[in-house]
Parts: C-alpha cells; structure tokens; sequence
C-alpha cells in the first residue's frame, strides 16, 4: 500500500509541469488597435480596419492547416489592446498585425518589432509580406529590437508577442499593395507560423 501510494505522487508530480506549464499549444493572432480605435487613417481606409482584414485571412490558413489558435475576435470585431495582451500571455507563439504612418508620403517598408529572442522569426514574417508586396525590409533584415523602436516598450511584446508592422498606410503604392494582395501576404505569413509551430514540438 505504501509502495501504490508513493508511485501515485510520483506520478502526480510527473504530470503537474504539462498541466500547469507557462507555454500552452495554442497559436495566438489579433489585430492592432480594435473597434472604436481606428488607428492611422488615409482617406477611407483605417489601420484598424485593414489589420483586421488581414488578422483574418491568416485565421483562414491556419485553419485550413489544422493549427489551433485563438484571436482577439472574428469577423468584423477587433477587440482592445487588453484582450490582446491576455491572449498573448502563455501562448507559444503570438502575432499582432499593423500599418504604419508617416508625415512623408515616401516612407515605406516592412518591419516586425520583437524581442531579440524572437529576432529569427521576425525576420521570416518580414520577408513573407515584403515578397509580396515587394516592399523593402526595415531594420535588420526586417526585425526591430522593441529598445530601437520609437514607440518604446509595448505591452504586446512585453507579453512574449511579436507586432508585424506590413507598410506604411500613408504611402499610396504600399496601400495599393495591399488592398490587392493581402490574401496572398496571409498566407505567406500563416506559413511562417505554422513552420515555427511545427518546429517546437
């Protein structure tokens, strides 16, 4: 009887790591800024609105390859910064999505603002919506430390996130480019985060 009951908290405590472990199976992806913060706007068009867009497609792909993955809303919802933190916490791998914004028109590119842990897998997600849209790679390759970013610390990375900043809604020809590519730019990225899945089990 001693013998079962000291090979059953052994096993208990064998199991406690998965059961309670930080890290969870689960891919997280959501959309910058959320339904009553439009974010940077040209013309018609608002980051909010595009990001989502986006957030979207990449949710198709990763459905279509069987990932499981949790975002900060469906369809025309995008939920606030907070919900996305959340999500972001404990997952193996979080993404949020945005546009930048200039004064000058010119400005362009394409950048993902990330710890240096994730410097790698910055990179890649650059290098997927940059072919597309054939855009130039900011940064280092398409990666920004989040200490070299202008917008200092922010509480989706501080969270384990990385944000995919996909060209400058401010220039035309950037904006053009994804308006008639973005399906083809999800998916690019949704194959990013399905290698990088794969590759950590």
């Amino acid at each position: 009887g001693m013998f079962v009951g000291v090979a059953m908290v052994l096993a208990r405590l064998k199991k406690q790591p998965e059961l309670h472990g930080d890290i969870q199976p689960f891919v997280t992806i959501t959309a910058g800024h959320s339904n009553v913060d439009p974010g940077a706007v040209n013309g018609k068009y608002n980051e909010a609105e595009l990001v989502r867009q986006f957030r979207n497609a990449v949710a198709h792909y990763l459905a279509v390859a069987g990932l499981e993955f949790k975002t900060d809303g469906t369809g025309t919802i995008n939920l606030p910064l907070t919900n996305a933190i959340a999500l972001a916490k404990g997952a193996s791998l979080a993404v949020e999505f945005h546009m930048n914004a200039a004064a000058s028109k010119s400005a362009n590119g394409v950048e993902t603002i990330a710890l240096p842990k994730d410097k790698v897998l910055a990179q890649k997600l650059s290098v997927a919506v940059a072919n597309v849209f054939g855009s130039r790679l900011r940064g280092d390759n398409g990666w920004i430390d989040q200490s070299q970013s202008a917008r200092g610390r922010l509480g989706f990375i501080n969270a384990g996130g990385l944000i995919v900043e996909l060209g400058f809604i401010s220039n035309e020809a950037e904006l053009a480019a994804f308006n008639s590519k973005y399906w083809s730019a999800a998916k690019a990225v949704a194959q990013v985060i399905v290698e990088h899945t794969k590759a950590l089990k």
